[in-house]
């Protein structure tokens, strides 16, 4: 459990589709007593579509719009923030982020994150139809890192062993 004097601090995951920001988030939430806020429900509730159905629709630059308007107005106090995974295009919502709280990075190796990825097709993934998801995660990574406070490895374990890596890194031990 985080500390009293800390309970209004935000953790904001960012990181590839794939890398487990949602259900790593859910895991932290509970580990540390904070609620949690997954941005891509919040964008779908907004645009009354799956983020599948609006790329379709609106196309992925719509998308990646609804994101930053999601992250510039929704309450970020007290809360784990699963972020899309393009929010980092955005830098004033990772400024606003940042300002909330650490930013940790789930980072894991471009095979690992395919597998994952191919597991759960039509997952609404905000790009350019020629990109591929090597192209994007070569285009996203910088990105991820330039934002990061922490980077964890969220390839090899459980959930549960991220959520406490995240904790111990930021000095929150479980």
């Amino acid at each position: 459990m985080i500390s009293p004097d800390s309970s209004a601090d935000t953790i904001s995951l960012i990181g590839m589709p794939g890398a487990g920001k949602s259900t790593v988030g859910v895991v932290l939430a509970k580990l540390s007593g904070l609620r949690f806020v997954d941005t891509d429900l919040d964008i779908q509730v907004r645009a009354g579509a799956t983020l599948q159905q609006l790329l379709e629709r609106d196309g992925y630059l719509r998308l990646r719009e609804l994101e930053q308007e999601v992250l510039l107005s929704i309450d970020l106090g007290g809360a784990i923030i699963a972020t899309g995974g393009s929010a980092v295009y955005s830098n004033d919502a990772m400024h606003r982020l940042k300002a909330a709280g650490p930013v940790v990075y789930l980072e894991a190796n471009l095979a690992m994150l395919q597998q994952r990825v191919a597991a759960a097709p039509l997952r609404g993934i905000a790009c350019d139809a020629s990109q591929g998801y090597a192209d994007i995660f070569a285009e996203r990574t910088p990105l991820y890192r330039r934002y990061a406070d922490l980077v964890v490895d969220a390839g090899g374990g459980t959930a549960e062993a991220v959520a406490v890596a995240i904790l111990r890194g930021l000095g929150r031990a479980p």
